[in-house]
């Protein structure tokens, strides 16, 4: 009887034993694979364009921006107030790629991107949105004219709001806004100094307009003290398409973009 317990316990044991090298197989720590070893190396989202509904024009198209980088240091470039002047849609939209593929180039600061600020405008080639009002006369300024065109009060249409509530929103420290045709770098407020600096990296000529009433200008300009470039290309340049016109003229939107460091 004796013997018989001694083997049941003797196989008792080894099961025992064999158990329990099983269980330290089954809990020995496995390789943990760190997010290091298996790291996708990609720009920082905030880096990368990311879109922005700001609004809706007269006719319900949306007024739409794209954010790029993150910072207080704020560059807004916008296009196409003029519905006539599609040449700042295509330069914009040209900027936006040059952003995604060069993230490095936002990296502690901000840009907004608007590529058309007058979708109406652009839809039927017309200067004026679909009430008939030029978007680039309808602000509040001091040197406002309150008229059939230019808006019986400030304010009136829904793509010159939209486009306050953004600046507002915002806060930027220098402003773009691309035009044609009068083949010069205009500046309002104190902007002369941006301006000098884009006309360095193409083939246009610093030249002060002066600000026009109701205008983008005179309410960024000249209000709020923001510096304000109106980069006007020549009468040809929508036809020279996009690659062309980035090719001309998309040092001197960098220029603006990296104010005061300089374009790579």
């Amino acid at each position: 009887m004796d013997w018989k317990w001694s083997l049941v316990g003797r196989i008792t044991l080894l099961a025992t034993v064999l158990l329990g090298l099983a269980g330290c197989y089954e809990q020995e720590p496995k390789p943990r694979i760190t997010g290091e070893q298996h790291r996708v190396v990609l720009p920082p989202a905030q880096t990368l364009p990311r879109q922005h509904l700001i609004g809706r024009s007269v006719q319900g198209r949306p007024i739409l921006v794209q954010i790029a980088g993150q910072g207080t240091d704020t560059a807004l470039i916008m296009g196409t107030i003029h519905g006539d002047e599609p040449a700042g849609t295509l330069l914009v939209d040209q900027l936006a790629k040059h952003l995604q593929d060069n993230p490095q180039l936002v990296e502690g600061r901000r840009v907004v991107l608007l590529s058309t600020a007058n979708p109406d405008g652009a839809a039927a080639r017309t200067r004026d949105n679909a009430h008939g009002i030029d978007l680039n006369r309808n602000f509040e300024t001091a040197n406002r004219v309150d008229n059939g065109t230019n808006g019986l009060r400030p304010l009136t249409e829904p793509e010159s709001q939209a486009l306050q509530s953004l600046i507002k929103e915002y806060a930027p420290s220098r402003i773009v806004s691309i035009h044609q045709p009068l083949n010069c770098i205009d500046y309002d407020g104190p902007g002369q100094a941006i301006a000098a600096r884009m006309a360095q990296d193409c083939d246009l000529a610093v030249k002060k307009l002066g600000a026009k009433p109701g205008s983008l200008g005179s309410y960024t300009g000249e209000t709020l003290g923001i510096p304000t470039i109106t980069l006007e290309l020549p009468p040809e340049a929508a036809k020279m398409g996009d690659s062309a016109l980035w090719q001309k003229y998309g040092k001197a939107l960098m220029a603006a973009v990296l104010y005061p460091d300089r374009a790579p």
